[in-house]
């Protein structure tokens, strides 16, 4: 079933927790004919932790907030120069299921970064979010992959918010404060250290736009899990949940 989606960008900076707050209250309130909607956000400094984090991957917070929100996932670092996909859809409607949904936000990711001419960029086996070979890098450093893009979703009662979160050109030394999602040594890096320079709202709309002829395409008769996705990349492990 095709639905339309409303794509939208949130004022910038945006501070996290009411972004959160508006993501549950949509998805609570919405109702069997609500249109499907893309939140394009720059958020303002902050360390988020999801169900799986724990707090001894936050290794000095140099004073940024820290949240414990619902997202799958362990911890991560949103903030200027990173632009984030909030996908408020419905998967029950549209027949998706958890496992392709997580695929479509991953391909989307995978797929602008092919345009932008980021070579060999991938999804790591057992590890959340999309990754970059050293050289890709302008600056390579060592052999390990480099994550660029950090995904969670939380699934209730068939509908999905959260979504996906791309470094585009930031300040990347608060994640030398975390264990990136809970992975020791974890480097993380953005378009700009590829080589890239992109206009973040130019990339943010693109993103929008592949994920939405993705998710226009998909869609069968299925029925979708109220779930959070516990490890994105690993869509079969799922942590049943029942708070919003």
């Amino acid at each position: 079933m095709q639905t339309p989606l409303r794509t939208r960008w949130l004022d910038r900076p945006a501070p996290y927790l009411p972004v959160w707050q508006a993501m549950q209250d949509f998805t609570e309130s919405r109702g069997d004919g609500t249109p499907d909607e893309l939140w394009l956000v720059e958020h303002a400094p902050v360390y988020t932790l999801g169900q799986a984090g724990k707090p001894e991957h936050i290794l000095n917070p140099h004073g940024i907030p820290v949240v414990h929100c619902n997202r799958g996932g362990q911890v991560t670092y949103h903030g200027p120069g990173q632009v984030v996909l909030y996908t408020l859809v419905d998967l029950r409607r549209q027949g998706v299921f958890v496992r392709e949904f997580v695929s479509l936000l991953e391909q989307a990711v995978l797929d602008l970064l092919a345009e932008l001419g980021v070579a060999g960029a991938c999804r790591k086996p057992g590890a959340p979010g999309i990754y970059v070979p050293q050289s890709a890098l302008a600056r390579p450093r060592g052999e390990a992959l480099a994550k660029i893009a950090a995904l969670g979703v939380k699934i209730r009662n068939g509908r999905a918010y959260h979504g996906v979160a791309l470094n585009v050109a930031m300040d990347l030394d608060p994640f030398l404060g975390i264990n990136p999602c809970g992975y020791e040594g974890l480097q993380t890096v953005d378009l700009r250290a590829c080589g890239i320079e992109a206009d973040l709202a130019a990339a943010g709309n693109r993103l929008a736009e592949i994920f939405s002829a993705a998710w226009t395409a998909a869609g069968h008769q299925g029925d979708a899990h109220d779930a959070s996705l516990e490890r994105p990349g690993c869509p079969e492990r799922l942590e049943r949940s029942g708070a919003g």
